[in-house]
């Protein structure tokens, strides 16, 4: 399988003498699913925004195939007063949207709405449909499962499981439990 995600030798802070990473080192290929863990505040999240490139580390490289993310808030990922189809038309195709729209149990009508009418629930299920929609080699979650009842979130997680041959999961997640029962490796940060 071919590598999606390749970090060598990070290091990152947000004060030099106070770094939440030093020569962390992690590949992720096709077909894999890694969770990174940690407490609040050990840089979990960071993480992401050094990948998304929103930040910059002090040294080491870090190289990405094409990806979507799904963040753990997902009112803050959508913009109020456009609908969720409007939103999730610009990024990406909706070859298959009724077949993920089945498998997240969401209707057709919720997309008209605007990010505010749906629950936390749905509108984190809804992320993820577009971050699926927009056929990424890697995916980012950010805890995404963390609105979600126990059910939902297992039938969410077999779901993107079968996408696997399709792409790389890179996990950030508080709940140990899932992380060992999906990741094929878990990293403590």
């Amino acid at each position: 399988m071919s590598v999606i995600l390749e970090i060598e030798k990070l290091s990152f802070g947000y004060k030099k003498e106070n770094l939440l990473f030093h020569d962390l080192s992690l590949t992720l290929k096709k077909g894999e699913i890694k969770a990174i863990v940690g407490e609040s505040g050990a840089g979990k999240s960071t993480l992401f925004e050094l990948i998304l490139k929103n930040l910059k580390p002090l040294s080491g490289t870090l190289k990405s195939s094409k990806f979507s993310e799904v963040f753990q808030d997902p009112y803050s990922s959508f913009h109020p007063s456009y609908s969720l189809l409007n939103q999730i038309k610009d990024v990406a195709s909706l070859e298959q949207l009724d077949s993920y729209l089945q498998s997240l149990n969401l209707e057709y009508e919720l997309l008209l709405k605007l990010p505010h009418e749906l629950s936390g629930g749905q509108l984190q299920r809804a992320s993820i449909l577009r971050a699926m929609l927009m056929k990424p080699d890697l995916l980012l979650l950010d805890e995404p499962t963390s609105a979600l009842d126990n059910v939902v979130q297992l039938e969410i997680m077999k779901m993107l499981i079968e996408h696997l041959d399709d792409m790389g999961i890179l996990l950030i997640t508080h709940d140990m439990e899932l992380a060992s029962w999906c990741a094929n490796e878990i990293i403590k940060i």
